[in-house]
């Protein structure tokens, strides 16, 4: 897998992002496009990954506070999924982010991904479930400081 990201949204790789997170989030999980669609989307780094040219899965990173990043926006085509590709891509991100000096990733994760982020060794926080568009969610954290 090819995976690319930039900053922004006036390129090809956001477009990208962008129709995958679509299909997934509005499509198939009826999140109304007025919430996908964000204050954050100028600012964040959009990373999508290829497979054949195709663009597969996707996520992106906004900054957080004491020097992390969020990652955000977590989705891969239906048709891709159980490929490993979403994970590959968060591998993907880890690795960006320690090579940065990163001191955390956090996420909110919908209750049902869970088991995939805890097998990147991420690790829920104290933080109770909430709802986010209409699905629970729980907030996960993975500590980079000393890894």
């Amino acid at each position: 897998m090819n995976i690319k990201h930039q900053i922004g949204i006036n390129s090809q790789i956001y477009q990208d992002a962008l129709q995958i997170r679509r299909e997934v989030f509005v499509s198939e999980q009826a999140v109304p496009e007025s919430l996908e669609i964000d204050q954050n989307d100028p600012i964040a780094d959009n990373y999508v990954g290829y497979v054949d040219e195709q663009a597969v899965t996707t996520a992106r990173t906004v900054s957080a506070p004491e020097n992390g990043w969020h990652i955000q926006r977590v989705a891969t085509r239906s048709e891709y999924r159980h490929h490993r590709y979403g994970s590959e891509l968060l591998q993907a991100i880890i690795a960006t982010a320690r090579e940065q000096k990163i001191a955390y990733l956090v996420l909110d994760a919908q209750l049902v991904a869970i088991p995939f982020y805890k097998q990147l060794n991420f690790e829920l926080t104290a933080r109770e479930q909430f709802l986010d568009a209409g699905i629970m969610h729980r907030e996960m954290k993975l500590n980079l400081a000393h890894k």
